[in-house]
């Protein structure tokens, strides 16, 4: 009886959702979604998306707002290969839990707090989670440099790493008057960063670590 009463729960669930999304379509521009089980983010040139895979980056890795996972509960056919994405609050709705906090939680704090919050539900639940991408992780860099664009990283970087995967900067670049731009709320964080006097050894406070979503401007 309570097996049957579980599988009606994610039934519905995923009815509501569906029904939900066919006939009361969101206006994804004005409210993001927190969770999503059939489109995961893909960007126009996969090669730049890394997805992580060493073991031991993957234990250290704190899942981010647009990282997008898989989570699966091992005998439970309506918890297979659940996709969501993370969404700009830190949260994904999971099936019978509802809403739960991912940002900034390893892949394994993610899986046993999932465990913990099925186990009201289901009797030892055995649940694995895995990074299908952490696009939410990425840095943005603009302007004079080789390779503008966003920046992937499974670890925080600094400016000037972040600069290096970019492709460094341009003949062309005023490296003396870079900036970070780093959103914290409604207001905008500005940093300053002197290219040559990092590279020379001076003012090495500049060369902070960097927050996923931020931007280098290289005038």
């Amino acid at each position: 009886m309570k097996q049957q009463l579980i599988s009606f729960l994610i039934f519905a669930f995923v009815a509501c959702n569906t029904f939900a999304q066919t006939e009361f379509p969101l206006n994804t521009t004005a409210l993001p979604q927190t969770q999503s089980e059939t489109a995961i983010p893909q960007t126009a040139d996969k090669t730049d998306v890394v997805v992580l895979k060493d073991p031991e980056t993957l234990a250290t890795y704190l899942l981010s707002p647009g990282d997008a996972v898989e989570v699966t509960v091992w005998k439970e056919e309506g918890l297979q290969q659940q996709q969501f994405l993370i969404g700009p609050d830190g949260n994904i709705v999971y099936p019978l839990i509802g809403t739960i906090t991912a940002a900034g939680r390893t892949i394994n704090d993610l899986k046993e707090l999932v465990a913990v919050k099925l186990a009201d539900f289901i009797a030892d639940p055995s649940v694995s989670v895995k990074l299908l991408n952490n696009q939410g992780n990425a840095i943005f860099v603009i302007g004079k440099v080789n390779k503008p664009g966003q920046v992937f990283a499974g670890r925080r970087l600094d400016v000037l790493q972040a600069l290096s995967l970019a492709g460094g900067l341009t003949v062309f670049a005023d490296e003396s008057n870079i900036n970070i731009q780093r959103r914290v709320g409604n207001e905008i964080k500005v940093f300053p960063f002197d290219y040559g006097n990092v590279m020379d050894g001076e003012d090495l406070q500049q060369n902070i670590l960097l927050e996923p979503g931020d931007t280098i401007t290289v005038p």
